[in-house]
């Protein structure tokens, strides 16, 4: 294809730059709940639509916002006083001819069970508010989407993914990961990792919204950020053997015991707002160090949005190229709303290695291009993290 060019500029690898800053947000993050919830009903509704029409329909659920609650989280318990408000908003197809599709009641139960299996500290049926204002959607996009062949971009829009993971990069995304996994059932949800690091120094700073009904007193839960202290200390000198610094939530005052208690295990129980698309990107970071795209992945149709697509794709790809043996490989797509999502309108991908990986990269991307749709069945299959 030949709207696809390889470079290879003269960049200095980040690893090789003095400064790096990265940040991830943990599942029980409001941002992240948002696109949790936005991706788990755009998935809904495409499992739907395939049943009862053998193919998915047009949608966007991508518009969730999070409006925090009020809670009093004391050692040993608390409660929620005014629930966490969260509207489910977009735009998906409601009827095929006479068939109406039961859209909101999809959205609404779908967003119950994905609260229910991923903070489990919250009540679903008291501590949470959840409304729905799905619309039906634009009837041009949908004219777009309803195309035949391979699907038509729904809009004008880029997506960029870089490969390999930088090592402060590897440590923010598997220390949160790492943490989700621990028995600690003190521990919440609510993780935000931020890495930083000077020369070959690395900082990991880290808050966790820590569950109060099962923390009596201000002894027990030092002795929890103890042992979460050398946990994770233990699994970061596995991952480098750079110096890394660990601090677990800064703001404590052991003193005055103000520390970061909340009941249901997310800040979002008192006055912590989420938006969808405020958080990670798709590779499950956010790195300003990198090159990256505003554009949220979560909730987007997996089938023509671009938006989403390009994101996942371009990610893909870098991966694939930087298997061949290259430092550093980004990967930036473009589309034209209205042209086939596997012709993008340019497909730039800069390597920093050896020049003799051109044809080798260049067939990466026309792989990947011819087999688009594949990532459209990764993500209604739940096989693709987006955020």
């Amino acid at each position: 294809m030949k709207n696809i060019i390889i470079e290879f500029p003269k960049i200095t690898p980040l690893e090789q730059q003095s400064i790096e800053l990265v940040e991830r947000k943990g599942i029980g993050h409001p941002d992240s709940i948002c696109d949790g919830l936005a991706e788990s009903v755009s998935r809904a509704l495409s499992k739907e639509y395939l049943r009862r029409f053998g193919k998915i329909l047009h949608h966007n659920t991508d518009q969730v916002e999070l409006v925090g609650g009020e809670a009093n989280s004391v050692f040993g318990g608390g409660e929620v006083i005014r629930p966490i408000y969260i509207l489910l908003s977009g735009r998906a197809t409601t009827y095929v001819g006479n068939e109406r599709i039961p859209v909101g009641t999809i959205a609404i139960r779908t967003a119950r069970e994905y609260l229910k299996d991923n903070l489990k500290n919250l009540d679903v049926n008291s501590d949470v508010i959840l409304d729905q204002r799905i619309g039906q959607g634009s009837a041009d996009l949908r004219d777009v989407f309803g195309r035949e062949g391979v699907p038509k971009s729904n809009d004008t829009s880029f997506g960029v993914g870089f490969a390999p993971l930088s090592t402060t990069e590897k440590l923010v995304l598997e220390t949160e990961r790492y943490i989700g996994k621990l028995d600690l059932k003190e521990v919440g949800e609510d993780v935000k990792v931020m890495g930083v690091r000077n020369g070959d120094n690395i900082i990991l700073t880290i808050a966790d919204a820590m569950v109060s009904g099962y923390i009596p007193d201000i002894d027990h839960y030092k002795s929890i950020i103890n042992d979460l202290y050398e946990k994770i200390n233990d699994f970061v000198v596995k991952l480098t053997d750079k110096p890394v610094k660990i601090d677990i939530n800064a703001a404590d005052d052991y003193k005055k015991k103000s520390v970061y208690l909340t009941v249901t295990g997310t800040s979002a129980e008192h006055g912590d707002d989420g938006s969808v698309g405020r958080g990670n990107r798709a590779n499950g970071l956010i790195t300003p160090y990198r090159p990256m795209s505003v554009e949220a992945s979560a909730g987007k149709n997996p089938v023509n949005h671009v938006g989403k697509i390009y994101n996942l794709l371009s990610k893909d790809i870098a991966e694939e190229i930087a298997k061949e043996g290259c430092e550093e490989v980004c990967v930036r797509m473009m589309s034209q709303i209205g042209s086939p999502i596997n012709k993008p309108l340019i497909a730039s991908v800069q390597i920093i290695g050896d020049k003799g990986l051109e044809s080798k990269a260049r067939e990466i991307v026309d792989y990947k291009l011819e087999n688009i749709t594949d990532i459209t069945k990764r993500c209604v299959e739940g096989k693709l993290d987006v955020f």
